[in-house]
């Protein structure tokens, strides 16, 4: 057979049509039991390979036989039958070694082994294992030959002998099915794997036939070690590991591709203990099986069948056999979900993940063909504090006790590379994707929410754009084209911008967030420049109102459009100046990180890396990678002049983060029927932005605080906000950065502004003698009161039920005192939050940090 071994693929036909032993064993006969097999897989049993004895099978043991002539006659015709079948057996091997050749059996091609593919996350922490199959496919030229060997020993320990079939196995395992013993498998390593890449599942003598055609074809074709190697990649070695590597790390922590001798390196103890599974790897309900976290006494028995074995090879020495240990095994994981992201919220980043690939271009077809390794951006410490911040499962969270139908989503983005370190999106990573609102294909997007006063961080990049200044001053009484008034959260004008409501400056107008300059800010430079600050920025998707075509909305891609759609009648008005607009809260942050970031664009992503594991060479190459080059799409000095403001809402809101680190934010609130229906607490730290909403899960609800009240941006927001970044901050050890220096940009004097003049200063006219009835030194009589509801916020104060009603629909109101934390309900009320510190009576106005 040796010198035959190079012929194949002869065009005699033996044996094509002939059929030998295809039917199922007589009633009656035992049958050994299989191997367990994952579904789905094509298995090999405890027969394919030698026993404990070194025979195949074994059989069954015949007591008491029966003596009658009848009885007789079946024996005499089990022998005749069984002597036929190893004649065409026999006949079938000397067909195989060069003589004939079954022309009907083809050589399949190799099989494609299913990989997994490993997410990590940016530590290096696996965060998921997809694919149907954990397996890592690996080179066989890089496998520590003590494994190989091992498994050789536990399977087939003339596999380095062999031609592809074990003859006396062969007939040994004929001769067993048909006088009254079991079937018999009698495989070789190269008929298991035949039969694999054949798909050949049934168990006949013509499936044999086949089989060791197969084999003897593979072994004409490939070396042993290129099939030892197939067959390594392919075994099952139970709990659910797929391949030689996939065991070895599950088993033992270690690489089957460590050479031997190095540290971490299999040892020849361990390699025995994976290759004895491989008999067995799962329990049945007639056998454990040979997995020692199930049934560690006769795995035991099977390793020391391995070890003698491989000592009678000479493939370990006398003395590494008689030091022998059975090694540790580590135990099962609770559950493969314990190292997954099965069931946890970080697994909604897998939908974000998949999308990406595909932008990469690696499709699905070759993502469903595994072993892609994916670094993602996701920090363990960023991620954790996001979850224990939004969850309402989370006792810490101020979500924690707050109704069912409430949702939360944090984002945290690094400004300095566009990286999602953190995505809180929901608990249910199969459920609805509350940060970007992504489809569980990955493919489109489903939903979004109204930003409210959150977006004016846009309009006012837009105006900055266009030159204008804080300092510019706006009229409040101004109506719109049509006639109706803009809502300031129904404030009594009297007190909007204590008492200025015709020449309010933009700088108090922002961090009150009273809405009419936006609008005619808007209405000025264009509502189309806002639009555009805001895709700049990173916003690509709004939505449009809800009409009869589109009662939800239509959703509108801002980098494939211009004004020329905008503009157009049922999209966008004025009112988009101040966050009517639904927009993906995940591309709201990618704005907000830009503010945060000074000015530079980055795209938001998940993915830092991909890797592809060469099956031929064992080398790692990189097939896609993260692009963390900025844009500048808004002037640093502008930017600073923002922040600066944008500063001060944290002050007034009672935000300061730990440690005295540096912030921005800003609030918003849109209305749902007679409350709160979406709120928002955005902006960061220059090390962090952070993005937060908190609306109704599934569907709009009206917000409430526990108290009672309605909530706003300035109220629970605000609240994860803060929980957020301070975690963070201890969590990384975070030193201390500041933002830019103020540089104040701007024409005061713009021709977009429409304030009115102010009326001159009174004139003090008393002889010295105040009488009460005048201010004396700007803190004595009745007309120092510019609050005229007692106090900053309460009542009929400054802001009088909010600031952040959003439009001529009343939506919103954020924080009742606007977003300055004077009160987390109309009318003012008793504030929730720390009431805006007291401005100097001599200088009431907001003053710009220097």
């Amino acid at each position: 057979m040796g010198s035959a071994s190079g012929r194949v693929g002869g065009s005699a036909r033996v044996g094509g049509s002939a059929r030998v032993g295809a039917a199922a064993p007589p009633p009656g006969r035992a049958s050994v039991a299989r191997a367990a097999v994952r579904p789905g897989t094509s298995g090999f049993g405890p027969a394919d390979g030698p026993d404990d004895e070194g025979s195949f099978g074994g059989g069954r043991s015949v007591k008491g036989k029966d003596k009658s002539k009848a009885a007789k006659r079946r024996r005499r015709t089990n022998i005749l039958t069984a002597a036929a079948a190893v004649i065409v057996i026999l006949l079938g091997a000397g067909v195989v070694g060069g003589t004939y050749f079954f022309d009907d059996v083809d050589l399949p091609p190799l099989a494609t082994e299913e990989q997994s593919n490993v997410i990590l996350d940016s530590k290096g922490t696996v965060l998921a294992k997809l694919g149907d199959q954990n397996r890592t496919v690996v080179p066989e030229a890089k496998i520590n030959k003590v494994v190989e060997h091992a498994v050789a020993a536990a399977e087939d320990k003339n596999f380095y002998k062999h031609h592809g079939i074990d003859m006396k196995g062969i007939v040994r395992a004929a001769w067993n099915n048909f006088t009254g013993g079991a079937t018999q498998g009698a495989s070789t390593i190269t008929q298991q794997y035949a039969r694999h890449a054949a798909e050949l599942k049934e168990i006949s003598i013509n499936r044999k036939l086949r089989e060791a055609v197969i084999a003897r074809k593979l072994e004409g074709k490939y070396d042993k070690d290129q099939i030892m190697g197939m067959y390594l990649n392919y075994i099952y070695l139970g709990e659910g590991r797929y391949g030689i590597e996939a065991a070895a790390q599950g088993y033992f922590g270690k690489s089957v591709l460590t050479p031997a001798g190095q540290k971490n390196a299999v040892t020849p103890y361990e390699a025995a203990v994976l290759a004895s599974i491989i008999k067995q790897p799962e329990p049945t309900d007639t056998h454990k099986g040979y997995d020692p976290n199930y049934n560690l006494t006769d795995a035991k028995d099977r390793w020391e069948y391995t070890m003698a074995n491989m000592l009678e090879m000479g493939w370990i020495s006398k003395e590494v056999y008689d030091k022998r240990a059975y090694p540790k095994v580590k135990p099962i994981s609770k559950s493969s979900a314990s190292k997954s992201t099965a069931g946890k919220p970080v697994g909604m980043v897998m939908r974000h993940v998949r999308a990406e690939l595909a932008e990469m271009g690696i499709s699905a077809t070759e993502f469903d063909k595994g072993g892609l390794t994916v670094t993602t951006t996701i920090d363990p410490d960023v991620q954790k504090a996001a979850e224990e911040a939004g969850s309402r499962k989370s006792e810490d969270s101020p979500m924690n006790g707050k109704p069912a139908t409430y949702q939360a989503a944090v984002i945290g983005i690094d400004p300095k590379t566009g990286r999602v370190l953190g995505y809180y999106a929901g608990d249910d990573p199969d459920g609805l994707d509350y940060g970007g609102y992504l489809s569980g294909n990955g493919k489109e997007i489903t939903g979004g929410q109204s930003p409210g006063s959150t977006f004016k961080i846009y309009t006012l990049a837009a105006g900055l754009r266009e030159d204008i200044s804080f300092k510019t001053t706006w009229d409040g009484t101004k109506l719109r084209p049509n006639g109706t008034k803009i809502s300031n959260a129904g404030a009594d004008p009297g007190t909007v911008c204590k008492g200025k409501i015709k020449f309010c400056d933009l700088e108090t107008a922002t961090v009150k967030s009273y809405n009419f300059p936006f609008y005619w800010i808007a209405d000025g430079i264009g509502r189309d420049k806002v639009i555009t600050a805001a895709r700049d920025a990173g916003i690509k998707h709004m939505y449009t109102d809800g009409n009869d075509q589109f009662p939800n909305g239509k959703l509108v891609d801002l980098t494939k459009t211009d004004k020329s759609t905008w503009e157009q009648k049922g999209y966008f008005d004025n009112e988009v100046a101040f966050g009517q607009y639904r927009v993906v809260p995940l591309e709201h942050a990618e704005g907000v990180a830009t503010i945060v970031g000074n000015g530079v664009h980055h795209d938001a992503h998940f993915i830092k890396s991909v890797t592809k594991l060469d099956p031929e060479t064992g080398k790692k190459t990189v097939v896609g990678g993260e692009k963390t080059e900025g844009k500048q799409v808004f002037d640093p000095d502008q930017m600073s002049n923002l922040q600066s403001v944008l500063k001060e809402i944290v002050r007034v809101d009672d935000r300061d983060l730990r440690n005295g680190q540096q912030s921005i934010a800003k609030s918003g609130t849109w209305e749902f029927k007679e409350g709160s229906g979406d709120t928002w607490f955005v902006g960061g730290m220059p090390q962090l932005a952070a993005t937060v909403w908190v609306g109704g899960a599934k569907g709009k609800v009206e917000l409430k605080e526990s108290n009672g009240r309605d909530m706003f941006g300035a109220g629970t927001p605000s609240k994860v906000w803060k929980k957020f970044l301070d975690a963070v901050i201890k969590a990384k050890d975070l030193q201390n950065e500041d933002f830019p220096k103020r540089v104040e940009t701007g024409n005061p004097d713009s021709p977009f502004a429409n304030g009115q003049e102010p009326p001159p200063p009174p004139q003090n006219n008393n002889d010295g003698n105040n009488s009460g009835g005048d201010c004396v030194l700007g803190v004595i009589g009745p007309d120092c009161n510019q609050n005229n509801g007692g106090g900053n916020n309460n009542g009929g104060g400054e802001n009088n039920g909010g600031d952040d009603n959003n439009g001529g629909d009343n939506n919103g109101g954020d924080d009742g005192g606007g977003d300055d934390g004077g009160g987390d309900q109309p009318g003012g009320g008793a504030p929730e939050n720390t009431p805006e510190t007291q401005l100097p009576t001599l200088n009431p106005t907001l003053q710009p940090e220097n």
